[in-house]
C-alpha cells in the first residue's frame, strides 16, 4: 500500500524552471522551497516553439499525469496520476499525422518517440500540457518532465532532473501542478 503524500501549502503548486546563469542548456527548478538542477533543450528556451527546434518552450504547462517503468524504479508516493509504461507505448511526433503529439501503440510507422527507452530517461516521464489540448501542427511535441542524463546533457526540449530530485518533486505534484518555464 502506497503512503499518501503530505499536501503542499499550495494545493496545486507551481514549479518554476529558469535558465541557470551562464548556461543555455541547464536550468534551476524551484518548487516547495527547494531548488534542483535540471537539463533543458539543446537550443535553450524559446517563446516560439517549433517541432524539432530543440528548445524548451517558455510557457506555463499543467501536469496531466505520467508514466513510470515499474520494472526499473519503485513508484514514489504522489498524488499525480502515474500509469505503468506499456511495452508498446510510443508518442507520435509526426506533425502531418492525425495522432500528432498523442500516445500511440507499436507498431507505428510515422515518426515517434519510444516511451520505454533503454537509457532510463523515461523511467519516470511526466506529461505536460504543451500543444495537447489545442494542438497546432509543427507546434512541438513530446515535451515531457523526465529524468536527466548524467552531467545534465541537453534534452530535445523537455525538462529533465535527477532521479532523487524527481522523487522529491513527485511528493508535491498532482494533476494541475504548473511547470512554468521563464526567462
Amino acid at each position: 500500500m502506497r503512503r499518501k503524500p503530505r499536501k503542499a501549502a499550495n494545493s496545486t503548486g507551481i514549479i518554476t524552471v529558469r535558465p541557470k546563469p551562464g548556461s543555455r542548456t541547464r536550468a534551476l527548478v524551484t518548487f516547495a522551497g527547494r531548488t534542483e538542477e535540471a537539463a533543458i533543450g539543446r537550443s535553450g528556451i524559446t517563446s516560439r516553439k517549433r517541432e524539432g527546434d530543440g528548445a524548451t518552450p517558455i510557457a506555463a504547462m499543467r501536469l496531466i499525469g505520467g508514466y513510470i517503468r515499474n520494472d526499473h524504479v519503485t513508484p514514489p508516493p504522489t498524488a499525480l496520476p502515474l500509469r505503468f509504461t506499456p511495452k508498446n507505448l510510443l508518442w507520435c511526433d509526426e506533425p502531418r499525422h492525425a495522432l500528432y503529439n498523442r500516445p500511440v501503440s507499436a507498431p507505428f510507422t510515422p515518426s515517434h518517440e519510444k516511451m520505454r527507452r533503454d537509457d532510463g530517461l523515461y523511467d519516470i516521464c511526466l506529461v505536460m500540457d504543451w500543444n495537447l489540448r489545442s494542438r497546432k501542427r509543427y507546434g512541438g511535441s513530446a515535451i515531457f518532465f523526465h529524468l536527466a542524463k548524467p552531467g545534465y546533457t541537453p534534452t530535445e526540449g523537455c525538462v529533465a532532473v535527477s532521479l532523487p530530485a524527481m522523487q522529491r518533486l513527485l511528493r508535491f505534484m498532482r494533476r494541475g501542478t504548473v511547470v512554468k518555464v521563464v526567462r
